[in-house]
């Protein structure tokens, strides 16, 4: 019986030195590529960095980029940037998953394929798009549009009252395929006596929405609602191809910024400080979505 036990014991650490050589190229990976990199740009943080010797400055980035009027106007323009596209995302994708669902498999899988498409488009190819789409001229296809209702043509991404709506105008119009079909899964894994039950009632169909689709998909909206905001946060790509943060730094991003600072202005201590602050807000933020809207949410 000891002998058994013995080789069992045996079989069992074999196992797990293999389970550990299986995960060994993802730590690996994790180790080279965020590790790292986290643990730098913390200690770059407290540094005036130089490629040759860098000095140690203790709090003075930090203290720098707080009393920075351009870094609190990016993180303006950020949270204006997510209230007003990320809740409007999560809505468009809701109502196309809820549109696509009574229809057959093959036009559910047309549908879906056909709002996925921009998310594996080139990010540039798409920006191009756009500024062609927003062109000031009175030819572009926006000023165009508006013509037809006797509006003067605008200068889209030129002017500093219209260029944080262009962006956000972008945002809506453009990459909601991924939530879409997080939610076409969610959908379809409500339980169907649900519905049956509901019938049995007399549920209307906005009812059934409020008291069977919605608390169902609170898991899943969730998860889109803490994804979107970090993702949102962290935008960059449209900035800088679509207004560079101009004009007058109203599209200005923290994104962008710390991009700026670090290989425009080569300040890549502030830059480093900038996005470690950026990551505790992100935290922060999320922290707050899980405690206030994950309460009663169970996975």
């Amino acid at each position: 019986m000891a002998r058994a036990s013995n080789v069992k014991n045996r079989l069992n650490r074999g196992d797990g030195a293999w389970a550990y050589a299986f995960i060994a190229v993802a730590l690996v990976v994790y180790a080279l590529f965020t590790a790292y990199p986290v643990v730098s740009a913390f200690l770059v943080s407290f540094q005036e960095y130089r490629p040759l010797g860098s000095e140690y400055i203790g709090f003075d980035n930090y203290s720098g980029i707080f009393a920075s009027e351009l870094f609190w106007k990016a993180i303006w323009n950020t949270l204006v940037y997510t209230v007003l596209t990320v809740p409007v995302a999560l809505i468009i994708s809701f109502a196309v998953a809820i549109a696509i669902m009574p229809l057959k498999k093959w036009a559910q899988t047309t549908f879906k394929a056909i709002y996925y498409l921009p998310a594996v488009a080139s990010g540039v190819a798409l920006s191009v798009v756009w500024l062609w789409i927003y062109d000031p001229l009175p030819g572009g296809i926006l000023n165009q549009l508006i013509g037809m209702f006797g509006i003067p043509s605008q200068n889209w991404l030129g002017s500093s009252s219209t260029s944080m709506f262009s962006l956000v105008l972008m945002s809506w119009l453009s990459s909601h395929g991924t939530s879409i079909i997080i939610y076409v899964a969610a959908l379809l894994g409500i339980d169907e006596s649900y519905y049956e039950a509901a019938e049995i009632d007399g549920a209307t169909f906005w009812q059934k929405m409020w008291h069977i689709v919605l608390p169902c998909l609170k898991p899943t909206t969730l998860f889109l609602l803490v994804t979107g905001v970090i993702g949102s946060f962290q935008v960059f790509q449209n900035a800088y191809l679509m207004t560079g943060g101009g004009p007058d730094h109203s599209t200005t991003m923290v994104g962008l910024l710390i991009f700026d600072t670090a290989f425009k202005y080569f300040e890549f201590g502030k830059a480093a400080a900038q996005s470690l602050v950026l990551a505790a807000i992100i935290g922060v933020i999320a922290f707050i979505q899980f405690k206030f809207l994950g309460k009663d949410v169970e996975y």
